[in-house]
């Protein structure tokens, strides 16, 4: 495995944190808990798609591409990280947001991450929930290619083969970590959606013979689905990197009991995971990926799943998503 036979851009602060959680241990009555901070990875507010978009921008300017085109949900990460890199590297950035939730409210569609896509300079278009997001992607980049500009095309989270190479790569750095500080890491625990990330870490720890499972908890999909798309994924990034029969159907798992009303949509539990993780580590977390991870994590804590074991939660990042549900927030912060 060499990853730097693939082109690069850097940019993210790395290597992010690998920190104790001993409060929430306390509070949840074990297991022992980590947290990897790739909310901390610097890129407009940071995030897990930084290390995704290291290797997106490397392969677009090497290219020659002058417009990134991407899309996601109203709140999407993704979609701020993206135009932050496009403006990091003077490129244009088309933005498809596609109307996941249905939400009208105010703060979800004006404020948070849509705020920021629009202070970063970010070229918006909202298209209704259920779109085909791929044509609508092939779609904007032909009218960048009319007007004579050169695209590249970021599907959504950075999900690709190539994208996925920015957690390959955390892989390796998560594992370093663990050993300098003698920790001996029994799970990984991710949110998983687009599957990139959760894919990414598949790979990599395939590839290095770590031996660590990891456990993504689901955002969006059923558990098959997910479970499947994921799997793919690991099995293409581990082929570019010369060792796709490393990874196996097995080292994809999934849970997606925590999904609740639907994508994006929060509940009770999530509100409670939220601030259970603000006032014992202060650690801010997101309503729509690490909120419903963290939902699933303590849920599962207290079911005695992890008993005795030392698990590392990879934080994600999108914080900034907080400021748009404000309205489902508010009232419940007591």
């Amino acid at each position: 495995m060499h990853l730097a036979r693939f082109p690069r851009a850097r940019f993210a602060h790395l290597p992010t944190p690998l920190e104790p959680m001993s409060n929430l241990s306390a509070a949840l009555g074990g297991p022992e808990l980590w947290v990897k901070r790739d909310d901390c990875t610097g890129l407009a507010g940071g995030g897990n798609k930084t290390r995704k978009l290291e290797f997106l921008l490397g392969d677009a300017l090497d290219q020659g591409c002058d417009t990134l085109v991407t899309q996601g949900a109203v709140q999407s990460n993704h979609v701020r990280q993206t135009a932050a890199a496009a403006a990091r590297f003077g490129l244009a950035c088309e933005i498809i947001l596609e109307e996941r939730t249905g939400s009208k409210a105010l703060d979800y569609n004006t404020s948070g991450n849509v705020l920021l896509d629009r202070l970063l300079g970010g070229k918006l278009r909202n298209v209704p929930a259920g779109t085909d997001m791929n044509a609508e992607l092939a779609k904007v980049a032909d009218e960048v290619r009319a007007k004579g500009g050169v695209p590249y095309i970021i599907p959504g989270g950075g999900s690709n083969a190539i994208g996925a190479l920015g957690y390959v790569d955390c892989a390796v750095e998560l594992v370093r970590q663990a050993d300098e500080q003698s920790i001996v890491i029994d799970r990984i625990i991710t949110a998983t959606g687009s599957a990139g990330t959760h894919a990414g870490l598949v790979a990599g720890l395939a590839l290095i013979g770590a031996d660590i499972p990891v456990l993504g908890i689901g955002v969006r999909a059923p558990q098959e689905t997910q479970e499947a798309n994921v799997h793919k994924l690991a099995v293409e990034t581990a082929g570019l990197l010369g060792h796709a029969e490393r990874v196996t159907r097995e080292m994809t798992v999934a849970d997606c009991d925590y999904v609740g009303a639907g994508y994006g949509l929060i509940d009770q539990a999530v509100i409670e995971g939220l601030k259970l993780v603000a006032r014992t580590e202060a650690l801010l977390l997101d309503p729509v990926y690490t909120g419903k991870a963290m939902k699933g994590l303590i849920a599962l804590t207290k079911a005695g799943a992890f008993k005795d074991e030392t698990v590392v939660f990879l934080h994600t990042g999108g914080a900034q998503g907080l400021f748009g549900y404000v309205g489902e927030l508010e009232g419940n912060l007591a």
